[in-house]
């Protein structure tokens, strides 16, 4: 008896989440929401919200919680489940689950599961909207503000400026939440990562040694004074008697470039900068003993140490960080 109840209320949420879409479609439903629910205990009746999924529920009197326990069992960690019509301003909601609210610190991994969590369920909550064609989604912060924009912003990247037919650009905002500066450090820490995916992801004959350098000194210009980039030329290296990066730098046609980057952010004149060295080969095809060809497309992130140090730089310098800062 229980499984032929169960499956008539799964049909009976299916026909009326099509029942609220009737008067529009997904394509027109331009805003979502992301909210995010915990496991529930063995003992525990209740869905478990966060405290924005308990606003949100309050708002849609009670609707979220009922459709969440008609739909299924108890979200697990990382699982989605979506929702039309609940409410007028947010057409699509899709809920996410968050596993054990107990989860902590991994004190063997020495990583924050809750933080990790979070990150990767909004992603997927967010990734879910975008393939709906929603162009603005608010997130819930799920108890770490911070979490959930990196989790939003990484999850929503993707490289595809060479492509004709792009996904959807995604605009996420923080929801029911007033810890906005938690959020924008998430979406500068994550905003650094994805410069750094960018460069590593483009084609090696698009990112030259000069195209490194000419986005770099583009990224910088909008930073201020205390930011500065040196672009090096074959000349400089040659003075340098730089032997050994010339020597690699005749296996191509491009001429080869030497990057610094400087931050200056510590009101301390005395104070020693930290210095970060990154490879900046933007193509490596292993010289007189060529790599296998299947790996061969990979090489164009050889240069990735080169690309963290710069993304991590630009990062310190958004955050506006009180130290100094050499890449080279």
């Amino acid at each position: 008896m229980l499984q032929p109840l169960r499956a008539l209320l799964h049909r009976s949420v299916h026909r009326s989440c099509c029942r609220a879409l009737s008067a529009q479609s997904y394509s027109s439903a331009r805003k979502g929401l992301v909210l995010g629910v915990y496991e529930k205990n063995k003992e525990e009746d209740n869905v478990v919200l966060t405290q924005a999924g308990d606003t949100f529920d309050n708002a849609v009197s009670g609707k979220l919680r009922d459709q969440l326990t008609r739909s299924g069992p108890s979200l697990k960690k990382g699982k989605t489940r979506i929702f039309y019509g609940l409410h007028e301003e947010f057409p699509s909601v899709v809920v996410v689950g968050l596993g054990k609210p107990s989860a902590g610190v991994n004190e063997q991994e020495l990583w924050d599961e809750s933080k990790e969590t979070i990150r990767t369920a909004v992603s997927v909550g967010c990734r879910h909207l975008q393939d709906l064609e929603i162009e603005h989604v608010e997130v819930d912060p799920c108890g770490d503000a911070q979490a959930a924009a990196e989790g939003a912003i990484l999850g929503l990247y993707e490289y595809d400026e060479l492509k004709t037919k792009k996904k959807t650009k995604v605009s996420p905002q923080l929801y029911a939440s007033q810890d906005v500066d938690a959020w924008h450090k998430g979406v500068s820490y994550a905003e650094g990562q994805n410069l750094a995916r960018y460069l590593m992801e483009s084609p090696a004959n698009y990112i030259t040694p000069s195209k490194f350098a000419e986005i770099l000194q583009q990224k910088i210009g909008g930073l201020g004074g205390n930011v500065k980039a040196f672009t090096r030329s074959k000349s400089w290296i040659e003075e340098q008697q730089m032997g050994a990066f010339l020597s690699v730098a005749k296996g191509s046609d491009e001429p080869p470039v030497f990057l610094e980057i400087h931050y200056t952010g510590s009101q301390d004149p005395n104070d020693s900068p930290l210095v970060f060295v990154g490879k900046g080969v933007t193509f490596d095809s292993g010289g007189i003993s060529l790599k296998p060809s299947s790996g061969m497309d990979e090489m164009r992130a050889d240069m990735g140490g080169a690309a963290t140090v710069c993304s991590a730089i630009l990062t310190a310098a958004t955050l506006k960080l009180p130290i100094n800062l050499i890449g080279r």
